[in-house]
């Protein structure tokens, strides 16, 4: 008989007896209840839905500005150094025409 007083005090009784409470319970409330939850999940869900979609507009749009800006730097780049290719080169023919190079100075005919 002690034994049994032990077994009804043991948290091992309680347990088991809330689980199977559960068990039953759970899908009996749950289906009482899933009228009033499917409108509010269906809800939410479209509101996600839509945030999403939104949010990836965004996302374009901000991706095309940026790879705008990039291929005008990148033309202004090549504009820069193409203006100073052009700026050096005539300043390279100024140097060779001006005074001979130190082998044309010791060739014979320039003697």
């Amino acid at each position: 008989m002690a034994q049994l007083e032990n077994v009804g005090k043991s948290g091992l009784v309680r347990g088991i007896a809330i689980g199977l409470g559960a068990a039953v319970l759970i899908p009996v409330a749950a289906t009482a209840v899933a009228p009033l939850i499917r409108p509010a999940a269906r809800s939410v869900l479209k509101f996600g839905l839509v945030a999403f979609e939104k949010a990836r507009e965004a996302a374009d749009e901000l991706a095309e500005t940026v790879e705008d800006m990039a291929a005008e730097v990148r033309e202004e780049l090549r504009a820069e150094r193409a203006a100073g290719q052009a700026a050096a080169a005539p300043e390279e023919e100024v140097a060779t025409t001006a005074a001979p190079s130190a082998s044309e100075a010791d060739t014979p005919s320039n003697r």
